[in-house]
């Protein structure tokens, strides 16, 4: 079984190079017609925005769908997010994330929903609208010095520069896919989901670089046979990945955990496509068209 799927692997390798280059332009046009709709690559929440984080407890069930779309329509203009804290599996607070809108006004509209907002039992930060944009562009800089690093550490470990930015286009294009799914279901990106990027860098450049490792710098057998052995050592690594990030997505009553777990699950399928049909299918034209100018000479 897994020899004839590996063979069609190796008879339809430029056809899945192919569809995995598609799929990266999909997904870059994706983000720039949201850019243009919309003035950003992805949606922001409070965090990296500025606005207003509004704590309250609950003591009896509440629709959270139902009051964040009561708010977003009576708030006209504001961006509101209503999420909600379990405590084993019973609702025990509302955060209500909210910009472009007064605090008092919040309030007011909270308690025309009847919410209890008593004194002293809820919480309430700001976070400035400046502030928010110099934290975006803070942590902007921060995944890119990161992947600047994690390229000088790939050149620095190949010492070729050729298959050293197979690897960077590989998490390139991984990074850039997971980040227009997160644009098209409109999530709103947080200082987790920046965390969850900074992590999905390292989980990318893994499988890149057993890959280029074991097609370059081994010697013993041929390519499709290194290839394969690549495959079945980086699919194990990333199906073992998968399922802890898969039962942490559906078993935690946190929403800021279910979006890194959400940004990790994308970001590993995209892994799978770009590092086994994009990297091992660039790194087998280059060294297959090696080998013949060597044969030539």
């Amino acid at each position: 079984m897994f020899e004839f799927m590996f063979q069609l692997y190796h008879l339809h390798n430029r056809k899945l190079l192919v569809f995995s280059l598609l799929v990266l332009a999909l997904c870059v046009g994706s983000l720039f017609v949201n850019y243009a709709r919309t003035g950003e690559f992805a949606a922001r929440g409070v965090s990296l925005k500025g606005g207003i984080t509004l704590t309250v407890p609950v003591g009896g069930a509440v629709d959270i769908r139902q009051l964040q779309t009561v708010l977003s329509s009576e708030l006209s203009g504001a961006d509101i997010n209503v999420r909600g804290i379990a405590n084993k599996g019973v609702l025990a607070a509302l955060i209500v994330e909210a910009s472009d809108v007064e605090e008092f006004v919040l309030l007011d509209a909270l308690r025309a929903q009847g919410i209890v907002l008593d004194e002293g039992k809820y919480s309430v930060e700001v976070m400035g609208s400046g502030l928010g944009q110099n934290f975006f562009r803070q942590t902007f800089y921060a995944v890119l010095f990161a992947f600047l690093c994690m390229s000088l550490v790939v050149y620095v470990t190949f010492r070729d520069l050729v298959p050293s930015f197979f690897v960077i286009l590989a998490a390139f294009s991984d990074i850039v896919s997971t980040l227009a799914v997160v644009s098209f279901f409109e999530i709103k990106l947080s200082t987790a989901g920046i965390a969850a990027f900074l992590m999905l860098i390292g989980y990318s450049v893994d499988t890149d670089i057993l890959l280029t490792t074991r097609v370059l710098k081994r010697k013993e057998g041929s390519l499709n046979e290194r290839i394969e052995s690549a495959v079945r050592t980086g699919l194990l690594m990333s199906l073992t990945s998968l399922v802890a990030v898969v039962l942490a997505y559906f078993f935690t009553d946190s929403d800021v955990i279910r979006q890194i777990m959400f940004i990790l699950l994308v970001g590993l399928c995209f892994d799978v496509l770009y590092t086994w049909a994009q990297n091992a299918g660039i790194l087998r034209l280059y060294l297959e068209r090696g080998v013949v100018k060597n044969g030539q000479a």
